[in-house]
């Protein structure tokens, strides 16, 4: 299966994670929606929408450069319309877009959980509801969060629980809507990474350079992505996927490839189950 000529909606798809699932598509010749925020260029992070969509066209992708913030209830509806009706349909939405802080509740603004709440949680929900309508008419449909599987241990909530909750909250929706949309044929899948991914939140919130050289580049997920989205929806459902668990079972042996810096060891991601084993080595390459 291919994505040539499939539409995808993905938001926050100016730059990181989300950019590189759409020029992993894009070399398919798939259809690409950016919805992003980033118009004009940030001081601090690389890319814009357009710069975004130019990336794709140059990938053998056509793009859509979308302003959209995810908040704006009736901006994601016209967004949705907008994609459907430019492309011809729509087949896939990746509710990537995501604030994060990563501070204790006693040090946490209300307006900071606020904002990461209506971002992640009623985010995914919005653009999940305003993509059905469009998504029942294609033969593949597929919605994918960037989201954790539901690990509910106390670990992972207690550093910073108001993330972990507006966080968790984008995974509860891929609980509820995999079995409200079951019988439409739509898959809802959750993927997330074992490891840190080299992206502007690593460098910029959480670990300066030298976790970025811990990381792996988002490409994994891109791939990842790929394998969940050339798969029959109606077989592929309601999973909570690591990366690179997901990709071993789908034949892929060599990890290494993604790695940023393959002399230090992998920086565990949050919210992996201890149950969850990893099917390589994540210490330095030797050799």
């Amino acid at each position: 299966m291919s994505l040539k000529g499939k539409t995808l909606f993905i938001t926050g798809a100016s730059r990181g994670i989300g950019k590189a699932i759409a020029l992993k598509a894009a070399k398919d010749g798939a259809n690409v929606a950016v919805a992003a925020k980033t118009a004009e260029p940030h001081p601090k992070l690389e890319g814009t929408i357009f710069t975004a969509a130019e990336e794709i066209e140059a990938a053998g992708g056509k793009a859509l450069p979308v302003v959209l913030d995810v908040r704006d209830d009736e901006a994601v509806k016209e967004a949705m319309d907008r994609t459907a009706d430019h492309f011809g349909g729509l087949d896939i939405v990746v509710n990537n877009a995501s604030a994060i802080q990563l501070t204790p509740l006693a040090q946490t603004d209300m307006k900071r959980f606020d904002l990461m709440h209506q971002i992640n949680t009623r985010g995914t929900l919005a653009c999940s509801k305003h993509a059905i309508e469009h998504l029942k008419a294609s033969d593949n449909p597929h919605i994918l969060m960037l989201s954790p599987p539901l690990d509910m241990k106390e670990k992972w909530f207690a550093p910073y629980t108001p993330y972990a909750i507006a966080k968790y909250g984008m995974s509860l929706v891929v609980l509820g809507l995999a079995g409200e949309l079951r019988s439409k044929g739509i898959a809802v899948n959750a993927l997330w990474p074992r490891t840190t991914i080299a992206t502007a939140a690593i460098k910029n919130i959480i670990g300066g350079d030298k976790m970025m050289r811990q990381s792996r580049t988002p490409d994994i997920l891109a791939d990842a992505a790929y394998e969940i989205f050339t798969s029959p929806s109606k077989d592929l459902t309601g999973r909570f996927l690591i990366d690179d668990t997901f990709l071993a079972s789908r034949g892929v042996t060599d990890f290494d490839k993604y790695r940023v810096d393959p002399t230090l060891a992998l920086a565990p991601d949050f919210f992996v189950p201890d149950d969850s084993e990893a099917p390589c080595d994540l210490g330095p390459v030797k050799g």
